[in-house]
């Protein structure tokens, strides 16, 4: 449900918002490096949320996106098409490098009957949060910190930050 209403800046100036309250919220952290934004996240939200996890890895020949874990919990019927009736997954993950894992865990929450998708990232390729953003246009939003324009040979965002799940877990680098 959208609520549309009047904001007002601290110097007196009036403005449209609206304010979004989906039917149901989860939020999706890709493990492991989106578990160290879960915390954080969910101070955030006014309302408790339950927490599902999406495991993916990238393939390190191809780049591609293997999925390893899910527990998204099963849907007994279709998406409704009732607008009162919305789910609202947040996703979130640090790095969107070649939008690959990105894609991939659209494309399941899509087919796990989520009508919208907030992607959360702390930095990005300037492609790959492109080829987020275009997977799905009308039920994807990227909130992404900040955007570095290349990628090395090995899908890595240059600068960038490195493997932030080894960062995380203090575990050897790639």
């Amino acid at each position: 449900m959208c609520l549309l209403q009047q904001d007002e800046t601290p110097l007196g100036y009036t403005y449209p918002t609206s304010v979004v309250q989906p039917s149901h919220i989860s939020l999706v952290p890709v493990l492991r490096s989106g578990l160290g934004m879960v915390d954080a996240l969910s101070l955030l939200l006014p309302i408790s949320v339950p927490i599902h996890h999406l495991g993916l890895f990238r393939e390190p020949v191809t780049l591609q996106p293997v999925e390893y874990y899910n527990n998204l919990p099963y849907h007994s019927s279709p998406p409704s098409s009732d607008p009162e009736d919305d789910h609202l997954a947040i996703l979130v993950d640090p790095i969107i490098a070649t939008g690959g894992t990105a894609v991939a865990a659209i494309q399941t929450l899509r087919e796990w009957g989520v009508s919208r998708i907030i992607l959360i990232a702390v930095l990005g390729s300037a492609g790959g949060v492109r080829r987020a953003a275009a997977e799905w246009e009308e039920g994807v939003e990227v909130w992404v910190g900040g955007v570095d324009e290349k990628l090395d040979a090995k899908g890595m965002i240059c600068p960038g930050v490195g493997d932030v799940g080894d960062r995380l877990f203090l575990t050897k680098g790639k």
